[in-house]
């Protein structure tokens, strides 16, 4: 071991993990404490006896159908590509996971204008069968089957790039045993490959009902009630933050209640993950017929949930948008700042968190990192009340202070500016942080750090110049993925952002809501083209995190 002053650097980390902790767990035990806070019994009785059940059937049908639909889709594109060998195999490794650069609520703007009855798909069937409105039906798209079928197609790769790195995972063994025992393709499926990676599917499916339970901007433009947009309502239309918090507090038992399920479910199974992953030569060479369901299996959710909706998007954003020249680039300007500043301080405290579990693996730094990775399971409109009422807080408790002190009035300092954003965002994508940093740090030996603490550097020093070059690779991501959830995130940048401050993903609701779908397409567009890089860069790290499979 190599002493230590007291007040060493180490120390001041690992001593600052708790309180950091804290102050991003502090929205969430906000929320919870608003249960026992003050009495809003007028607009809980309002809401009891008029929408309550709506909220809570709306929101449970919404559940089971995405989680339905994500299975479909998902399970069987990342087993073809997987284990099976058929023509185009590789394109679609990079191709199915492109949805997830889609946030919902632009691919429903997208379906709505595509769909709608002033859409070109119901007036090309009206102009060839000369039908009017009451001589055929349309499915509606702006219903509750059409919010599960939005959410679906852009929710699905969670599912997919789960189970299929579960897939190759599988012992190549345990494929050729099946093999020897006459299973098929289809045997093979459903009798080992889909009981031996249901701890991924499920976490994927959980993932998917967690960003179900967050949306906002699908299920509001398509009418349905849920307890997203009853957080709004208590909050805007009441002018009720005690009865917002109360509210987010059942959204909250909802989603514990969700991750409670999922991890109970598999107490007590063991999966076998050892052996060596299905290579070229093990994989299940598919016959003319079953190469043809593999190709239907694969393209499907990449057409309708990328290829189709991005399709549409162009058209509008080249031909019939009005892109709006200085304003459009402010818009740009405050998204890519805001994403970009959001990404740094969640790094920052990622890594604050994870080298002090590094350093003092205490069983308070460990409750300290998972109290902090609360915020990614938290739907953006819980995180934003929790945020909005502490900050607040201390507000008036500035404005008071300044007023005695100059006898000026200083203005809503944290809680009318970008600070507010920038603390929800933090809260909120902590979590993808702080994974990243803990699985680079993991991966670099302790005696390393000996060695260079023997040759006089602080343990700063070591991770400035040695972790952090290390994990440059691992940095990059997590920035990168952060930085597009921020440029996506609507919820809470709604709640929050500062008056007469907008950002694309505020421009595309705003634009979508007046019914200006066209002009929508110019912000969504640009969401779009820079939510496909992380998409990219998570396709890339599981591949060579199994380059043998090919």
């Amino acid at each position: 071991m190599i002493a230590s002053s007291p007040f060493s650097a180490s120390r001041l980390v690992a001593a600052s993990a708790p309180l950091l902790a804290f102050v991003v767990a502090l929205p969430v035990l906000i929320i919870v404490a608003s249960v026992f806070g003050a009495d809003s019994g007028a607009t809980w009785g309002h809401l009891w006896r008029t929408v309550l059940a709506d909220y809570v059937v709306n929101s449970l049908i919404l559940m089971l159908g995405v989680g339905t639909l994500t299975l479909i889709l998902g399970v069987p594109a990342a087993w073809y590509t997987a284990v099976c060998e058929f023509p185009g195999r590789r394109l679609f490794i990079w191709l199915l996971p492109l949805p997830l650069a889609l946030p919902a609520y632009i691919i429903a703007y997208t379906y709505t204008g595509l769909l709608d009855y002033p859409g070109p798909v119901q007036t090309f069937i009206r102009d060839v069968t000369g039908w009017g409105r009451e001589d055929y039906w349309f499915p509606p798209i702006r219903s509750l089957g059409g919010a599960i079928v939005m959410l679906g197609l852009v929710l699905y790769p969670y599912v997919f790039l789960l189970a299929r790195a579960s897939f190759l995972e599988r012992s190549a063994a345990t494929l050729e045993v099946s093999r020897t025992l006459g299973y098929g393709v289809r045997r093979s499926f459903f009798r080992l490959a889909i009981p031996l990676a249901r701890p991924a599917i499920a976490t994927g499916v959980s993932l998917a009902l967690m960003e179900t339970l967050a949306d906002y901007g699908t299920v509001q433009y398509f009418g349905v009630s849920t307890f997203t947009t009853g957080i709004f309502r208590t909050f805007y239309g009441f002018d009720d933050i005690t009865a917002a918090s109360q509210f987010s507090t059942v959204l909250l038992l909802f989603v514990v209640l969700l991750i409670f399920m999922e991890r109970y479910s598999r107490r007590r199974a063991r999966y076998d993950t050892g052996g060596r992953p299905a290579r070229y030569e093990n994989r299940i060479r598919l016959s003319r017929g079953q190469a043809i369901w593999a190709w239907v299996s694969c393209m499907l959710p990449v057409v309708l949930g990328f290829i189709l909706p991005g399709a549409v998007l162009l058209k509008w954003a080249l031909v019939d948008a009005a892109w709006g020249g200085a304003s459009f680039l402010a818009l740009i300007w405050n998204s890519i700042y805001l994403a970009a500043l959001a990404a740094v301080i969640a790094l920052a405290c990622a890594l604050v968190l994870g080298y002090a579990r590094r350093n003092s693996n205490t069983k308070l730094v460990r409750v300290s990192l998972g109290v902090s990775g609360l915020g990614y399971a938290i739907p953006g409109a819980i995180v934003a009340i929790g945020v909005i009422v502490p900050l607040a807080w201390i507000d008036h408790r500035l404005i008071d202070l300044a007023k005695s002190l100059t006898g000026e009035q200083i203005g809503l300092v944290l809680s009318g500016s970008i600070v507010a954003l920038l603390f929800a965002y933090t809260v909120r994508f902590l979590a993808i942080s702080l994974g990243a940093v803990q699985n680079g740090l993991d991966k670099i030996k302790p005696s390393l750090d000996y060695a260079t603490r023997s040759l006089g550097r602080r343990p700063i020093q070591v991770l400035a110049e040695i972790h952090v070059p290390l994990m440059r690779s691992t940095v990059l991501t997590a920035l990168l993925i952060v930085f597009v959830d921020v440029m996506k995130e609507l919820p809470a940048t709604l709640i929050l952002r500062p008056f007469d401050f907008n950002t694309l993903a505020v421009r595309a609701y705003e634009l979508a809501s007046d019914e200006r779908l066209a002009d929508a397409a110019a912000p969504s567009i640009m969401i779009v083209l820079v939510g496909v890089l992380p998409v990219i860069v998570l396709s890339r790290t599981i591949s060579r995190g199994h380059a043998g499979q090919d």
